[in-house]
């Protein structure tokens, strides 16, 4: 209750949720319920609730939109601190794109298509925010965060707040100096060219055709489900060790991608994760390749 009240006393009551279901905060549509859910509008709030969380020994993590994630059955003991709806502005200011880190990839995309700026049209289609994406160097078709990030702001776990340039991000494969450092992103500045509005609008709509032609979209999935391994692709691998839609309950391998897990409806983080763990040592039996996953677990299994 002491808790409660000192998150609410941070951030207001209407912002504190307590045994929040999170399958209403992941796309896989998964997940039990977070002892506290709370939904910070400002770095210094997030700080707060960071330092209160560390004092008091609490655990927390930090999320977006949920597009990554699989939350146990069980729920997440502890605080879950969603940036997402409450940190989503954006600005456009000559070739520069600064958007918080709770703004939509999509959301993002288009006010870039509206100042007729290119280069951000690979975005598009990620149904994630954009401080997850640079996180996690978010890509697809061709395109990826580094291509076009030119710098970040984001909060230390000692409560610093940093603006760090491209180069200092280390964006790598899915990978960047936040995850490693365990920062949270709370902002970035996206360097993009002026484009014609009608070649944009085209490129956004032929990836968008692609993903619904190739993707799974109508069903509860956190996208790509494995890493691809170099010299490789993981849905390739998966296909050729004769998983095309191999099942555990409710879960299955996507028999439109094989890439992509899904949650066919009613499907348990149980079942998702002995899912994917069997796909593992049945590629690699096959293979001798060992896929290596691409989405989170966090809570009780």
């Amino acid at each position: 209750m002491n808790l409660y009240n000192e998150l609410c006393s941070i951030i207001g009551e209407n912002n504190v949720l307590r045994d929040e279901p999170m399958s209403s905060h992941t796309t896989f549509r998964i997940g039990g319920p977070a002892d506290y859910f709370v939904m910070p509008s400002s770095a210094g709030e997030i700080r707060r609730i960071t330092e209160l969380c560390t004092d008091q020994k609490i655990p927390y993590y930090v999320i977006g939109n949920g597009s990554n994630l699989l939350v146990g059955d069980k729920g997440y003991r502890g605080v879950i601190i969603q940036v997402f709806k409450n940190m989503r502005d954006i600005q456009v200011e000559g070739e520069t794109v600064r958007a918080q880190a709770g703004a939509l990839l999509s959301k993002v995309a288009a006010a870039a298509y509206e100042a007729e700026l290119e280069g951000f049209e690979f975005a598009s289609g990620i149904p994630g925010t954009l401080g997850g994406a640079v996180r996690m160097n978010a890509g697809a078709y061709g395109g990826e965060i580094k291509h076009v990030l030119k710098s970040a702001e984001v909060l230390t776990p000692e409560g610093e707040v940093l603006t760090l340039s491209a180069e200092e991000m280390k964006l790598g494969y899915r990978t960047s100096i936040v995850s490693k450092m365990d920062y949270v992103v709370l902002g970035a500045e996206l360097s993009l060219k002026k484009g014609k509005k009608e070649e944009i609008r085209a490129k956004m709509d032929e990836l968008k055709e692609k993903r619904v032609s190739k993707q799974p979209l109508e069903y509860g999935s956190a996208g790509s489900t494995f890493k691809r391994p170099e010299g490789y692709f993981a849905g390739k691998l998966i296909e050729d060790a004769g998983l095309r839609g191999f099942r555990v309950g409710n879960a299955q391998v996507s028999e439109k991608h094989c890439g992509f897990v899904i949650n066919l409806g009613g499907a348990t983080a149980r079942e998702v994760s002995e899912l994917m763990e069997s796909v593992v040592r049945k590629v690699e039996a096959a293979s001798g390749v060992r896929l290596e996953p691409e989405v989170k677990r966090i809570g009780e299994f």
